[in-house]
């Protein structure tokens, strides 16, 4: 009786936001716009919202077929790995040093009286893993600075741990930033078409493993069903403006052919 029931349901949706209690974090979450002031220029850095929006547009692609953004997922997720990886290791030094700590002292964990809390919409995968990565870095700057405070590293050291947890992720940035639509199919590349021949001629060739779709990021999206003739891709949306979706996120919940 239940299989001749038709069911209208809605997505599933749960409400997400990050919390951020150092200085450090925040300002890795909001980037930095170029400067000239004071005779000394800067370069824009970007922030957290700009790369899930790259982030986004990679799955997007990868989803229409796009071998190229599959090659770009799997970069983004070798050095997200790298970068936990190495937050990681100076975590297990920071330990370490706090293990110094005398016994007959007890020391709280230091938490931001008026921490910065926004919201997230992401829709990437490798979104969620470079958020997860910034709440690392978060943690192990409290971490830094208690050391510090507590005279069990000088300011020196300090600085050198935070800037290599920070250096980390805005080596995600970076490789991000380089990142451009190929727009094209493996169709595309299998007619050697026009805008395969484009693609070839911008971006080089792929790896035969990643062209044929058998070495792919275990994020990436499901290949679409190969159509006859040619498939174009179609530009990505970009969606730059990631707290004005506010709080409230779908999530994906896709038919189990029930």
């Amino acid at each position: 009786m239940a299989d001749t029931i038709a069911l209208n349901l809605g997505s599933l949706r749960s409400s997400m936001s990050i919390t951020m209690h150092t200085h450090h974090a925040a300002r890795l979450w909001f980037g930095r716009r170029k400067s000239e002031e004071s005779g000394q220029a800067s370069h824009t850095i970007i922030g957290m919202p700009r790369f899930i929006t790259l982030m986004d547009q990679m799955k997007n692609a990868a989803a229409q077929n796009d071998p190229y953004a599959d090659h770009w997922l799997i970069r983004m997720e070798e050095r997200l790995e790298a970068a936990r990886a190495e937050i990681q290791t100076l975590a297990q030094q920071i330990d370490e040093l706090l293990k110094k700590v005398p016994p007959a002292i007890s020391i709280e964990e230091n938490l931001n009286v008026q921490p910065v809390r926004l919201p997230l919409f992401i829709g990437c995968q490798l979104g969620y893993i470079g958020v997860y990565l910034l709440t690392e870095y978060d943690t192990l700057a409290r971490r830094i600075l208690l050391a510090h405070h507590t005279a069990l590293i000088g300011r020196k050291l300090m600085e050198q741990m935070l800037d290599r947890g920070a250096h980390e992720i805005r080596s995600c940035y970076g490789l991000a930033q380089q990142y451009r639509h190929a727009g094209v199919t493996r169709d595309d590349i299998a007619a050697n078409n026009a805008r395969a021949r484009d693609a070839i001629e911008k971006f080089g060739q792929l790896p035969q493993d990643v062209l044929e779709g058998t070495v792919r990021s275990s994020y990436a999206p499901a290949l679409p069903q190969l159509r006859g003739g040619s498939d174009t891709a179609a530009e990505p949306e970009a969606n730059d403006s990631v707290l004005e979706h506010g709080a409230d996120q779908a999530l994906e919940d896709e038919p189990n052919g029930a």
